[in-house]
């Protein structure tokens, strides 16, 4: 890359923000079509056809590369509908797609053989032979992998393949194997990896009674708080539950990954680009995060003191503060980069 070792791939749910990401410097932003081949399928978010094919011509005037995640299950009977998203991302011109489901990597590599194929972390790939599968069946030229392993595992991993490893930099953890959600769906019917929605609006409810707030989705309660207490948007992940006497969060704490202190670490252990998750964040947000992000890289290797060559940039501690702020909890974890539990 010309701007940095490390690729920077940024979100975008709407064209404001994929056109906000460009301004601030990333190299790479993703998006998805307006349907369920994606997995944030959300209304009011992701990009009819003209939209796609308009993104990816701004981006490409200023140098910066166009993803389409087509990354859910195609479903029986309805394969044509995944189909068509490749088709259309092809015909946007978009620089690659992100797939998991052979069916669609099947139909991109015959169909469309110049455009670039990058294995979703919902494939949930994390061994050199699964990864070598989809390379050497689909052509796969990047792998995506779970949020699962360490710094040094990567390291290894990206010893034992031929194709570019792209990792999860900041944003939402999920406590689920990747790829293979099943809480949304067993309380709702839907999933992120058939519907491409995660706890779907229409599910969620919210209710207030002696001085407390309580959050419901499918008719379940997940949280409940004292009113004047902040009360999210519910997911089963981070729901608030009830076990061996005590109320917390079982599953999930909220809270995001954010890698800004471990730049170097992941550079040195060969990944080819970093991943800000993000489709349903606004502009504002992508922008800030991709601006810190892009500062960090750029920063990489340069020196910040007497012997300090190789650290992190100067200003790393103030950008993780600012990220913090705009992290789901106020917080910021390296998640399982540094499995400081064993």
């Amino acid at each position: 890359m010309s701007r940095g070792a490390l690729e920077l791939v940024c979100p975008a749910g709407t064209p404001s923000a994929l056109r906000a990401a460009v301004n601030a410097g990333a190299d790479t932003v993703y998006c998805g079509l307006r349907d369920e081949t994606n997995a944030r399928n959300f209304p009011g978010l992701n990009f009819s056809d003209a939209e796609l094919a308009e993104a990816v011509a701004y981006a490409h005037q200023r140098g910066a590369k166009v993803m389409v995640a087509i990354n859910t299950f195609a479903q029986a009977g309805k394969t044509a509908i995944w189909a068509r998203a490749v088709d259309t991302a092809a015909a946007a011109g978009a620089d690659a797609i992100i797939a998991a489901d052979m069916a669609v990597l099947g139909r991109a590599a015959s169909q469309h053989p110049d455009l670039r194929l990058h294995l979703s972390v919902q494939a949930a790939a994390g061994t050199p032979e699964a990864i070598r599968f989809y390379a050497e069946r689909f052509g796969v030229q990047r792998v995506v992998l779970p949020r699962i392993l360490s710094i040094p595992e990567i390291k290894a991993l990206i010893g034992e393949i031929d194709i570019e490893v792209e990792v999860f930099a900041f944003g939402g953890l999920c406590v689920m194997t990747e790829g293979r959600c099943d809480l949304s769906s067993y309380v709702t019917g839907r999933s992120p990896n058939l519907d491409g929605v995660c706890s779907p609006p229409e599910a969620v409810s919210y209710s207030r009674q002696d001085g407390s707030r309580s959050v419901a989705l499918g008719g379940l309660t997940i949280d409940r708080k004292a009113d004047g207490q902040p009360l999210g948007y519910p997911t089963l992940c981070k729901g608030r539950f009830m076990a061996g006497g005590k109320t917390g969060h079982l599953f999930e704490d909220p809270v995001s990954l954010n890698t800004i202190d471990v730049l170097p670490q992941l550079r040195d252990a060969g990944v080819t680009a970093l991943k800000i998750e993000g489709r349903q964040r606004g502009k504002a947000y992508v922008e800030a995060v991709t601006r810190q992000f892009r500062q960090a890289i750029d920063g990489l290797g340069k020196p910040v003191g007497p012997g300090a060559s190789g650290r992190a940039p100067e200003g790393a501690t103030t950008g993780a503060t600012l990220l913090d702020t705009l992290a789901e909890g106020q917080r910021g974890t390296v998640g399982a980069y540094r499995k400081t539990w064993r």
